[in-house]
């Protein structure tokens, strides 16, 4: 009989350490573009819609408000959003990006790409495993009770 508790039979090892070890891959990619992979996310999330609230980038990202503030901070540090109060409601935060943040999309389109190049495994089995991964995380959050969104349709990945 197997053992229930083995390390490697674990559905939260596997992820836990794949997503270290993917997440890895991105840091020498990102590193010229001046961003952390969770700024990378943040960056993601703006250039499908910009502004957007803190809130909803928080919503979008799976992060508590609470992260996402130093990573915020640190983008309008470097030039790439602005922050700015709802003046009709002052709890709310509106996030745009600036003309440098608009301008680093053109760099990162080389990033999906890259991390693909580096894997090097087919684009119809990422394509797949992350389609797989999103309907995981939609099953985590019905579980927890959670009704946020998931991940919805995903595009293809870029090929090499």
């Amino acid at each position: 009989m197997a053992d229930l508790l083995a390390l490697d039979r674990q559905v939260c090892f596997a992820l836990a350490a794949t997503s270290r070890s993917v997440v890895g891959l991105y840091r020498p990619i990102l590193e010229p573009l001046g961003l952390t992979h969770p700024q990378y996310l943040v960056m993601l999330a703006l250039w499908e819609r910009s502004p957007r609230t803190v809130r909803n980038i928080a919503d979008a990202l799976y992060l508590e408000s609470a992260t996402l503030t130093p990573l915020l901070r640190r983008l309008e540090a470097a030039g790439h959003v602005t922050r700015v109060r709802n003046p009709d409601n002052e709890r709310e935060l509106s996030v745009g990006l600036t003309d440098s943040g608009r301008t680093l999309r053109a760099a990162a389109e080389a990033v999906p790409g890259a991390v693909v190049q580096r894997l090097g495994l087919p684009v119809e089995f990422l394509q797949s495993i992350r389609d797989e991964l999103t309907e995981l995380l939609d099953a985590t959050r019905k579980a927890s009770g959670d009704a946020a969104p998931g991940l919805g349709e995903q595009g293809p990945l870029p090929s090499e």
